[in-house]
């Protein structure tokens, strides 16, 4: 708090309020021997005592000493748009009179019960013959300072008290940043800031309590902040919190908005399934602003319908998961299918490769009876690339010769009927053979990759 200024007694500008002590001392002096002679006392701005004109008994009841101030003015602290009171205490009096002055701005407030100012806010009251109580409704930050309650004695009298307003924060439209929108990769400073008394301290804060930047921290105690290559995992509400311990708390939210292309991840590039089976089919893709999704065959965009149900699950503002159900594989659902997300900012896709996988037949014989056990491979089988490409399955249907090539490098070829082209096995057994030399031979056939699902029996 600064100190307060001097002022000029106020009665030198309302010479009509001199106390009347003031105006007696002009007044005839009384001689030796009259009514009221014998006392002395000593008026204000005088060098010599002189006798008292006042009779004895006002002497004696201490009417004859100066006001004195009963107690100091308290300071104060009042928050905005409450009431402030003053109280200024007085004891003797007498015929002097009591103003209350704005001392920053030196302006005479009240004088005695009189209110000066054109402030309506203000009014005075004389409360049990001593104090002078001001009051101030509805008070304002501008009301802060120095008050003065003065006594015009000579030289005047006066004490003074501090007001202190307190003021919640408040957030200030500018310079405080706004909802924001950047591509990907560039810098961004975001600002707040607020106004309050005493000054608010500024908290930036995200949304749900997440690391507002790469490190593990979840606040920054900063009125500004900067991000360096903004990414899509900066993308979200952040919040600029002020406060001051003046209640209430405030806070703007800004939107943290990124811009960026669409990508696409897709864990299965190669699936096969056996016809008649069920198939759901899976792409991920992340793109802002929202994109544009959907399924395509053969340069045909899929639809819902009997034999397709695509859907879209959204993980959050910029990621989805895409899929595609085929409810019963045909012949003709076999092939490529891409999965394509668009946005504004460009566009991509993905493939994703379905193969046939045959029901197989696996023969056993037991000399001297032979018991021939079908089983039927129904596994869908899965590849899993996560770069975006088009490999060559491992195992392939050849509808036109209806034979499985295998992976390996033996130029075997199974029929579809599960049995071997003899001119091209040269460890073909016949049926002479011993069942354990057979089984052995039949079993280092079998392509363990593509029909890991079979099964062989022995009676």
């Amino acid at each position: 708090m600064a100190a307060p200024l001097a002022l000029a007694p106020w009665h030198t500008f309302f010479p009509f309020s001199r106390p009347m002590q003031q105006q007696q001392q002009q007044q005839k002096q009384p001689e030796n021997g009259e009514a009221g002679a014998g006392h002395l006392f000593m008026p204000p701005g005088s060098v010599e005592p002189v006798r008292s004109f006042v009779p004895d008994g006002w002497l004696a009841a201490g009417y004859g000493d100066l006001p004195k101030f009963g107690e100091p003015i308290q300071n104060l602290t009042v928050p905005l748009g409450r009431e402030a009171v003053l109280t200024c205490v007085i004891n003797n009096l007498q015929t002097y009179k009591v103003a209350w002055l704005r001392v920053d701005t030196q302006t005479i407030l009240t004088i005695q019960t009189h209110v000066i100012t054109k402030n309506h806010r203000m009014t005075i009251a004389h409360v049990e013959g001593r104090a002078w109580v001001l009051r101030i409704r509805d008070v304002k930050e501008s009301d802060k300072g120095w008050y003065m309650c003065q006594v015009n004695t000579d030289p005047m009298r006066n004490q003074i008290g501090y007001l202190n307003v307190v003021v919640p924060p408040n957030i200030l439209d500018y310079p405080t940043s706004t909802d924001m929108v950047v591509r990907e990769g560039s810098n961004v400073t975001l600002k707040c800031a607020a106004s309050g008394s005493p000054d608010p301290s500024i908290i930036w804060r995200r949304e749900g309590n997440e690391p507002i930047s790469t490190g593990a921290a979840t606040s920054l105690n900063s009125s500004t902040f900067s991000i360096s290559r903004v990414n899509r995992l900066h993308m979200g509400a952040y919040l600029c919190i002020a406060s001051n311990g003046i209640p209430p708390s405030v806070s703007k939210r800004v939107m943290l908005i990124v811009h960026f292309p669409p990508m696409i991840w897709i864990q299965d590039q190669l699936v096969g399934a056996a016809l008649g089976q069920r198939l759901t089919l899976e792409c991920q893709s992340e793109a802002y602003p929202r994109s544009i999704n959907y399924w395509m065959k053969n340069e045909t965009i899929i639809t819902q319908g009997q034999r397709y149900e695509p859907s879209i699950k959204e993980i959050n503002s910029y990621k989805v998961i895409m899929k595609l159900t085929i409810k019963e594989i045909n012949i003709g659902d076999f092939g490529t299918y891409k999965c394509v997300v668009k946005n504004s900012l460009g566009e991509t896709d993905g493939s994703i490769k379905v193969y046939h996988i045959p029901s197989t037949t696996v023969m056993a014989t037991s000399p001297p009876v032979t018991t021939t056990v079908a089983t039927t491979t129904e596994n869908i089988y899965r590849k899993n690339y996560k770069m975006k490409g088009n490999r060559q399955p491992i195992d392939d249907y050849s509808s036109s010769s209806n034979k499985i090539h295998g992976a390996s490098d033996s130029s075997e070829h199974w029929n579809i009927d599960g049995s071997i082209d003899k001119d091209r096995d040269h460890r073909y057994r016949d049926n002479s053979a011993s069942f354990s030399e057979d089984q052995r031979e039949k079993e280092a056939f079998v392509d363990t990759d593509a029909y890991s699902g079979g099964t062989l029996a022995r009676c």
